[in-house]
């Protein structure tokens, strides 16, 4: 009986098993159909309306596929006249969004997901950097992007704008962005803004609204600046993009708070302006440590030289009218850079630790630690690191900042191994009486009384008469600076 009755159990349990898997299957089975049938009707849709009033022939004519399959893509190339803005958002339910988006749920989790979907990111800059970045962030389902950019697309944009076609010439980048956008992600709300970026109260108006993130992608160094310091000032998180210009290493290019930064012009300029406005670091960037080639800004041509005054060519006061050299892959780094770092900040989980270039921090050390010791010599005291009047930070100015890693004496060289040393014994150590010199330079310093303008002739064969104004130009330099710190 118990037998039995065991048998009849497993019987009952194998019954209800299988058909709760037949019932799964069946489930999944019309879940699957029902995902590929809204596809194909989001295929059509979109189809529809990319391709409508684009010809007399119809979509069969133009050999256009009305659904989809999982090798065919979303949609065909746009055509020139394509009218993407009749895409209808509401076709995108939330689960067509999650399928698009799955590579990021499975590297972000739902919760991740939640946070960087709800972010909100405005894009001051939709050039070479800017697009890219803002590009990648659509992508990746921010919901909320703001293009702030006054200029239009020219031919010359092509070789490195994310999305701007021929069509695209003569109309704003922000335009572009918008219509290529809305074609990407339809449920993205993309706030195109065709104005420039100026501080005060257009400038509060533009960057209104509970924004999460800024990027800073301005070629223009006094915009720039003043953008980065209203962030700053207002604890609103910016990420700033450096020079991409007249660069073609990427192996260069690395993110680095704005403090790390080195051999950038635009990224040194940048640092001390932010210095003088009391802004040291907090300031998250892309930058590259290429050392600076000869290419530079492309000459202008004489007819405009005999226009008038070159400053008042550009659009706008302060804006370069000369075009600076630029290749194209290099710029799109520098945006995917911008988005990856603020797509995984939003999504909480941030990249904490950006590898900075290896041993510049020991090398300030050991500057100061010689330093010490040379000023210990002449004073006959301990030498202890902490009376000197300068610091580890100091000492990144002078070297970095001030003398851009080489030698304070034309041509100034890269230096195997640099030394500090007062400009003028006679005078105390300072920032503003603190030089940087090869070993066989402190020796002929040291052989005239320690006054660099009483050297003759300098080892790169230099005369002190060429030497000192240049010298005494950069102290000059770092005199304002430290009177504009204190």
């Amino acid at each position: 009986m118990n037998r039995w009755a065991t048998t009849e159990t497993t019987k009952l349990a194998l019954t209800a098993l299988g058909a709760s898997i037949v019932t799964y299957s069946v489930i999944e089975v019309y879940r699957t159909f029902d995902q590929r049938r809204r596809r194909k009707a989001l295929g059509r849709d979109v189809a529809r309306h990319v391709y409508a009033d684009v010809g007399s022939k119809g979509l069969e004519e133009r050999d256009i596929s009305p659904g989809l399959d999982d090798e065919s893509p979303l949609v065909q190339p746009l055509d020139q006249q394509a009218n993407p803005a009749a895409v209808n958002a509401s076709t995108y339910d939330e689960s067509l969004i999650r399928e698009q988006l799955s590579r990021n749920y499975s590297f972000f989790g739902d919760e991740g997901m939640s946070k960087l979907r709800s972010g909100r990111v405005a894009i001051v800059g939709c050039g070479g950097v800017g697009s890219w970045a803002a590009t990648m962030l659509v992508r990746s389902g921010v919901s909320y992007v703001r293009l702030i950019d006054f200029d239009n697309v020219t031919l010359s944009s092509l070789n490195r704008h994310a999305v701007a076609t021929l069509a695209d010439v003569g109309t704003p980048k922000v335009t572009a962005c918008k219509k290529y956008f809305h074609q990407i992600a339809p449920w993205v709300e993309v706030d195109a803004r065709i104005e420039l970026w100026k501080s005060g109260r257009e400038g509060e108006r533009l960057l209104g609204g509970n924004i999460d993130w800024v990027i800073d992608a301005i070629d223009n160094i006094t915009t720039k600046v003043e953008l980065l310091k209203y962030c700053h000032e207002r604890n609103i998180k910016v990420f700033a993009s450096m020079g991409a210009g007249t660069k073609c290493d990427p192996t260069r290019i690395q993110i680095s708070d704005i403090s790390d930064t080195q051999e950038d012009p635009l990224a040194r300029s940048v640092r001390r302006r932010l210095k003088m406005s009391g802004i040291t670091s907090g300031i998250p960037v892309v930058y590259s440590t290429e050392i600076p080639s000869d290419v530079k800004l492309l000459p202008l041509p004489e007819e405009e030289f005999k226009k008038g005054a070159v400053h008042e060519l550009g659009p706008f006061d302060d804006f370069r009218v000369r075009i600076l050299p630029v290749l194209g892959p290099l710029p799109s780094i520098f945006g995917l850079h911008a988005a990856t770092y603020i797509l995984c900040d939003l999504a909480q989980k941030p990249i904490l630790n950006p590898l900075p270039v290896r041993n510049r921090k020991k090398l300030y050390e050991k500057l100061l630690r010689d330093l010490s010791s040379r000023e210990a010599k002449e004073s006959s005291e301990s030498g202890l690191m902490e009376k000197l009047p300068i610091d580890e930070y100091d000492i990144s100015f002078i070297f970095e900042d001030l003398n851009r890693g080489r030698s304070s004496i034309p041509p100034h060289p890269i230096l195997p191994k640099a030394h500090l040393a007062r400009w003028d014994k006679s005078k105390p150590l300072a920032v503003d009486n603190c030089v940087v010199l090869s070993a066989a330079d402190v020796k002929l310093l040291d052989q005239h009384s320690g006054k660099g303008a009483d050297v003759p002739t300098w080892t790169g064969g230099t005369t002190g008469m060429e030497a000192s104004p240049v010298v005494e130009r950069r102290l000059n330099e770092a005199r304002q600076w430290a009177k504009a710190l204190s």
